[in-house]
C-alpha cells in the first residue's frame, strides 16, 4: 500500500523543477503515514511553481531541506497555495533543482524509524511473557507467600490501593491476571493484588506448597471405621461421620492412613475423597469476625465468678501454693493458678474450702512436700503472689471455670507461660 509521503512524492515528480528564488532553497517532506507521522513538510519551489495541492492532513512549507527550517506557512489537506501565498519570495535570483531524492529518502527512513520502534515494542512484550513462562507464572497455576510474616492484598494494583486483606507466610493460592510487576490472586475468600516481588511463582511455589500443606480426606460414606490396621479384620478405634475430615499420614494400597486423636489410623479409600490444601490468607471482614470471636471468647474467660467466703489464713495459704506453681511465671499464669483453685472450691465435686483443695491427696505437690509450709514460714511471699491469689478469691479468673493445669505441651487448652489450663 503507498503512503501519503509516496503519493505527494510522486506528484512532487510531475512538478516543473527549475525555480527562481531568493537563496538557496530546497524541499524536504516527512512521511505522511497517519499512523506514525503528523506532518509533511515541502520546500517553497513546489508552491512557487505552479501551485501545490495537499494530500497530506497538514504540509509545512520550508526554506531548507532540514524539516522546521525556515517554516514559511502550512497547507491543510485539499488545499491550494502558489507564490501568492508567500509574498517575500517573489523575487527569486536564483534557480536550483528541487531535490526529490531526499524527499523520497526521508520518507523511507521515517518509514523504517516506525517500523523499528513497533518492532522494539514487540520485542518488549516477547521478554515479558518469556518472563512470566519462565518463572512458572501462568494464569490458574499456585502461588505462594514469600514473607516472614504477612503481605498486603489489594484491591487495585497500585500501591495506594485500598487493602482487602493479608496473606501470611506459608500461605498461598491461584494466580488469576498479572501485570506490571503485580499479580492478581485467589486465596480462599481473598481476592486481590499483591507485589511479584513477595510472591514465589512456578517451581518455587510448588516446593513450598509441598512443605507446608496437607493432604486432607472427607468421608463421603455415612459412617465409616477407623481402624487399627490395614485391614477389615482388624480392630476399630472409633467411627467417623459424612463430610468429617482428617489429615492423611501416608496413602497405601486400598487404605489410607489418617490421624485420628493421637493415634495412627486407617480407613477404605473407597469411602473417602482426597483434597490437597494449603492455608489461605484472610479478608479484612474474616479479620474482624475472628478478633470479636476471640474478644468474645477472653470476655467469658475472665468473667468474675463470684467472690468466696474464706478462712483468714487462706488468702496466704493460697498465695504460697501460687508461689510454688507459677512464681516464675507472668502475673496472668499466677493468677490462672490461684483460679484453677478457687475454681474447684466452687465445682461441688471437691472440697468447698481452699485449705481442703490445696491438701487434698493427690493434688498439688508443693503442698504435699512441705514447699508450701516453708514458703509461709519463711514469709517471703511475693507481692504479685498475694495479689494474684486476692483476685482469685475475689472471683477473677482468665482460664474460665478450669480446674485443672500440667506444663504445657502435654495436651490442649488454654496456654499460659509454661502451663496449659482445662
Amino acid at each position: 500500500m503507498m503512503t501519503q509521503g509516496r503519493r505527494l512524492c510522486r506528484m512532487f515528480m510531475g512538478a516543473v523543477i527549475c525555480v527562481s528564488m531568493a537563496g538557496s532553497t530546497g524541499m524536504t517532506a516527512m512521511a505522511s503515514s497517519t499512523d506514525y507521522l503528523d506532518s509533511l513538510s515541502t520546500g517553497v519551489s513546489d508552491v512557487l511553481d505552479g501551485g501545490l495541492t495537499a494530500t497530506a492532513d497538514r504540509i509545512s512549507v520550508s526554506g531548507n531541506d532540514n524539516i522546521g527550517f525556515g517554516i514559511f506557512g502550512n497547507l491543510g489537506k485539499s488545499e491550494e497555495k502558489n507564490e501568492s501565498s508567500f509574498p517575500s519570495l517573489k523575487s527569486p535570483e536564483t534557480k536550483q533543482e528541487i531535490k526529490l531524492s531526499t524527499i523520497q529518502a526521508q520518507i523511507e527512513s521515517k518509514e523504517e524509524e516506525a517500523a523499528e520502534q513497533k518492532a522494539a515494542e514487540q520485542k518488549v512484550t516477547v521478554k515479558q511473557e518469556e518472563k512470566k513462562k519462565s518463572d512458572g507464572g501462568e494464569i490458574g497455576t499456585v502461588v505462594m507467600a514469600n514473607v516472614n510474616n504477612s503481605v498486603n492484598v489489594r484491591k487495585t494494583a497500585d500501591e495506594e490501593s485500598d487493602k482487602v486483606g493479608y496473606l501470611y507466610a506459608d500461605c498461598g493460592g491461584t494466580i488469576l491476571e498479572r501485570k506490571n510487576g503485580w499479580t492478581k490472586i485467589k486465596s480462599g475468600n481473598l481476592t486481590g493484588w499483591v507485589k511479584d516481588e513477595f510472591l514465589l511463582f512456578g517451581e518455587e511455589a510448588e516446593k513450598a506448597a509441598e512443605d507446608v500443606g496437607n493432604l486432607i480426606v472427607t468421608i463421603k460414606a455415612d459412617a465409616l471405621r477407623v481402624r487399627k490396621e490395614p485391614n477389615e479384620e482388624a480392630g476399630v478405634y472409633g467411627v467417623i461421620a459424612r463430610d468429617d475430615e482428617l489429615d492423611v499420614i501416608e496413602d497405601l494400597d486400598g487404605w489410607v492412613s489418617v490421624q485420628y486423636g493421637k493415634n495412627k489410623g486407617y480407613i477404605s479409600e473407597e469411602y473417602v475423597d482426597a483434597d490437597f490444601r494449603i492455608d489461605y490468607g484472610e479478608t479484612i471482614e474474616e479479620i474482624q469476625a475472628r478478633e470479636q470471636k476471640e474478644a468474645e471468647k477472653k470476655a467469658k474467660l475472665t468473667e468474675n465468678r463470684g467472690a468466696v467466703t474464706v478462712e483468714a489464713t487462706d488468702e496466704v495459704l493460697l498465695a504460697a501454693l501460687i508461689q510454688c506453681e507459677a512464681g516464675n511465671q507472668p502475673y496472668e499464669g499466677q493468677l490462672a493458678v490461684g483460679a484453677v483453685v478457687m475454681n474447684r472450691v466452687r465445682s461441688g465435686g471437691y472440697p468447698n474450702t481452699v485449705n481442703g483443695v490445696i491438701y487434698a491427696s493427690g493434688q498439688f505437690t508443693p503442698a504435699l512436700n512441705g514447699k508450701v509450709a516453708n514458703v509461709i514460714e519463711k514469709g517471703n511471699i511475693k507481692t504479685s503472689c498475694l495479689q494474684a491469689a486476692q483476685e482469685a478469691i475475689g472471683g477473677s479468673s482468665n482460664v474460665g471455670a478450669a480446674t485443672h493445669f500440667r506444663r504445657a505441651g502435654s495436651r490442649d487448652g488454654i496456654v499460659i507461660g509454661n502451663h496449659v489450663f482445662w
